[in-house]
């Protein structure tokens, strides 16, 4: 009997560039807020680092949860994006808490907001017709 279900996906450049995200995000994010005045250009920088960071600490928990409740193989390219909205969410709540106007109400809401957008984007891919994968019969 041969083995017809889909190959495993290879998950290894994904787990590399999440190191390299983490490792350099983190190290530049202590780098900055260690040897920088927070001025205009630096401020930037810094929510450029923390996404950096942030994406790439949370890569491997994104495929964790992936591997573990989804029905099937998870695209890098999907795991990717998930890692990215939970880094935006939290860059985003950092650029709200200078104005001191994150609270609790404003974070579950900006959440909800990104799961929903993941939510479409996962029924987009799921809903699209591929002729390689079934046959069916006009």
């Amino acid at each position: 009997m041969t083995n017809t279900s889909a190959p495993a996906e290879d998950y290894r450049g994904f787990a590399i560039a999440a190191w390299l995200l983490a490792l350099g995000g983190w190290a530049a994010l202590a780098y900055l807020v260690s040897h920088t005045l927070p001025s205009p250009g630096p401020r930037w920088l810094f929510f450029v680092v923390i996404l950096m960071a942030l994406t790439g600490t949370a890569a491997p928990f994104v495929r964790y949860l992936n591997r573990r409740f989804a029905r099937g193989p998870v695209p890098s390219s999907v795991l990717l994006r998930q890692s990215l909205w939970v880094a935006f969410f939290g860059a985003t709540c950092a650029w709200l808490q200078i104005g001191r106007t994150l609270n609790l109400s404003t974070a579950l809401l900006l959440a909800a907001g990104l799961a929903g957008i993941e939510w479409f984007l996962r029924m987009r891919e799921q809903a699209r017709w591929d002729p390689g994968t079934e046959d069916e019969t006009a």
